[in-house]
C-alpha cells in the first residue's frame, strides 16, 4: 500500500502545507494550505507570530481531515535558519521569537568579535558571518534584555519549537543547531566555550539529535481540535539541509546546487567540514546536511530583493503578472546596470528601487529608469554572482564544477535561469521547484523505513520529479559583464 506524508514548509516571506503520496517508487505532491508568514512589529522590534504559525499548522491538518485524507503516515516541519524562543520554567515561551532582520544585532558582531576573533569563531564553527546568526541575537539579547535570558530554561529553534507545540517534545536538531554559529563543527555538539567566552547561559541548551526519526505524535489538544493523531518526524528542520537532500544529483556528478528561494544558498555537499584560510576568506560556510554530510555553501541574497521591487511596483500600481513584468526585462536593454546581491544596502526592508537606483549611481553606472531596467539589473547581477561563487568554490574545493543544479522556487524564473547558465558558461538543470517540500518528505520516509537513505531518495526524486535543462547558449556580453562585475566588486571591497 501506498504512504501519504504531511510536510509544513515555512518560508521567510509564506508556508505551505503539502500532501505527498508515495506508492514505493514515485512521489506525487499536492498542495493543500497555503499561507503568508509576514513578520509583526511591536514594543520596538519585528517578531515571528508562532502562535498564527502553529495555527496554520492546524488548519492545514483539519483541511486534510475534512477532505478525508485521515490515514497520513508522518508529517514533519522546516523553517529558515537562526531564529529561536526561549522558554521559561513553566515551558512557556518568553516572548516570539524575534525576527533575523530586526535591528536587534546591530552591532552585536563587533562585540563577539573582541572575545573571539573572526578567525578563531571561523574556525571552530565553519560558518559564515551573518549579523543575523543566533550567535549575534543572543550576544544582544544578553545585553538588551538580561533578565529575559537569565529565566530562559531551554532554546528551542524554530522547527524544534513548532516540533515541541506538536508533541510536547523538545529537541535540538543538528541541522538547524548548525546554523547558530554556536556549535562545533567538529564533534557537532554545542561549543560550550563560546558561550562561556560571551557570558551566555548554557542550561538552556539541549543534546544536539540527528534528523530523521519519528520523535512523537500530535497531542490530545491538537487530536481534540483536528481528529487527527499523527507520528510526527524531526526533518532536517532548517529548510535548506531538505531542500538539498531533494537535489537529483548523481553519483560522481561535477556540480553544485543552488537552492534558491528568499537567499540562494549555492554550494557542494562534503564529507568532512572546510574551514581552511581559503574558505574563510571566501566566506564559505559548513552547515550539517542528512546523513552526516556537510552542505559547504554560501549565503547569496535571493528573491528578497526581486519580491520587494515587486511589492513597491504593486503598492503604485497595483498587482502585475509575473508575465508582464518578464516581458519588460526582456525588452531592456542588456548589461546597463546591475547591482551586487549580497551589499549591505539590500538587506533591511523597504525603499527597494531607490536603493537599487543609489547602488547603480554610487558604483559609476547609470541609474536604471523602467521597471524593465530595474528588474533586469537585478537579474544580471544575481546571475553573475553565481559565477563570481562557483569560481571561488572551484579554487577552494581544487577542482571544476561542470554543471549547476538549481531548486527551490527561484526554478520558475525561466529568465533568471537562462541568465544563469549564460553568465557561468554552465549548463542549469533546474527542479524540482519545491525541493525543500521534498526533501522534508524523503527525511520522513528514511524515518519510517521506506526508504534506505540519501542515494535511494535522490532516485525517487529524479523519478518523480521534472527537471528542466538552458543550455549556456547565446553568450555574446555575458563575459565583459562579467569582467565589470568582478570590477566593482574589488572596487566595493578595495582589493
Amino acid at each position: 500500500m501506498g504512504k501519504k506524508l504531511l510536510t509544513f514548509d515555512f518560508g521567510a516571506s509564506s508556508g505551505r502545507g503539502i500532501l505527498a503520496d508515495f506508492d514505493g517508487r514515485k512521489l506525487d505532491f499536492r498542495e493543500i494550505h497555503r499561507f503568508v508568514n509576514d513578520p509583526v512589529c511591536a514594543f520596538g522590534h519585528y517578531y515571528w507570530d508562532i502562535l498564527r504559525l502553529y495555527g496554520e499548522i492546524k488548519t492545514g491538518i483539519g483541511i486534510l481531515y475534512r477532505s478525508g485524507e485521515k490515514e497520513i503516515a508522518s508529517m514533519g516541519v522546516d523553517t529558515w535558519g537562526v531564529d529561536f524562543a526561549l522558554l521559561d520554567e513553566y515551558d512557556k515561551p518568553l516572548s516570539n521569537p524575534f525576527y533575523y532582520r530586526d535591528s536587534l544585532t546591530d552591532g552585536a558582531m563587533e562585540r563577539v568579535y573582541e572575545k573571539i576573533p573572526k578567525a578563531e569563531l571561523y574556525a571552530r564553527t565553519g560558518i559564515q558571518f551573518m549579523k543575523f546568526n543566533t550567535i549575534f541575537q543572543l550576544e544582544a539579547l544578553c545585553r538588551l534584555y538580561p533578565r529575559t535570558v537569565e529565566r530562559a530554561r531551554t532554546m528551542l529553534l524554530m522547527p524544534d519549537l513548532l516540533n515541541y507545540m506538536l508533541t510536547g517534545v523538545k529537541t535540538a536538531e543538528l541541522s538547524m543547531v548548525s546554523t547558530t554559529q554556536l556549535m562545533d563543527v567538529r564533534t557537532r555538539d554545542w561549543d560550550r566555550e563560546i558561550f562561556r567566552r560571551l557570558w551566555i547561559p548554557t542550561d538552556m541548551l539541549l543534546p544536539v539529535t540527528e534528523p530523521g526519526r519519528v520523535i512523537g505524535s500530535t497531542g490530545e489538544q491538537l487530536y481534540d481540535e483536528t481528529n487527527m493523531r499523527i507520528p510526527v518526524v524531526s526533518v532536517c528542520g532548517h529548510d535548506t539541509g531538505s531542500a538539498v537532500l531533494a537535489v537529483p544529483m548523481r553519483p560522481g556528478e561535477s556540480c553544485e546546487y543552488i537552492s534558491c528561494g528568499t537567499w540562494s544558498l549555492l554550494g557542494v555537499e562534503l564529507g568532512q567540514p572546510d574551514t581552511s584560510e581559503k574558505a574563510f576568506c571566501a566566506e564559505y560556510t559548513n552547515e550539517a546536511g542528512f546523513g552526516r554530510t556537510i552542505r559547504f555553501l554560501k549565503n547569496i541574497m535571493g528573491l528578497w530583493i526581486y519580491q520587494e521591487v515587486k511589492r513597491e511596483l504593486e503598492h503604485e500600481f497595483g498587482k502585475i503578472d509575473y508575465a508582464v513584468l518578464d516581458a519588460e526585462i526582456a525588452a531592456a536593454a542588456p548589461f546597463g546596470a546591475f547591482i551586487d546581491p549580497d551589499d549591505a544596502t539590500f538587506f533591511d526592508k523597504g525603499h527597494m528601487i531607490r536603493k537599487v537606483r543609489d547602488f547603480c549611481a554610487r558604483t559609476g553606472q547609470p541609474a536604471p529608469r523602467t521597471r524593465g531596467e530595474i528588474l533586469r539589473g537585478v537579474l544580471e547581477g544575481w546571475a553573475l554572482k553565481y559565477r563570481y561563487a562557483t569560481e571561488s568554490l572551484e579554487g577552494i574545493l581544487g577542482r571544476s564544477i561542470d554543471a549547476i543544479r538549481m531548486v527551490g522556487g527561484g526554478c520558475k524564473d525561466t529568465l533568471l535561469m537562462s541568465f544563469t547558465a549564460k553568465a557561468a558558461a554552465r549548463p542549469v538543470y533546474a527542479g524540482p521547484v519545491e525541493a525543500t517540500a521534498v526533501g522534508n518528505t524523503c527525511a520522513q520516509l528514511i524515518a519510517i523505513g521506506e526508504l534506505s537513505g540519501p542515494a535511494e531518495a535522490r532516485q525517487v526524486v529524479t523519478d518523480s520529479c521534472a527537471v528542466v535543462e538552458y543550455a549556456p547558449d547565446g553568450r555574446d556580453g555575458w563575459d565583459e559583464a562579467y569582467g565589470r562585475f568582478t570590477a566593482l566588486l574589488n572596487a566595493q571591497t578595495g582589493a
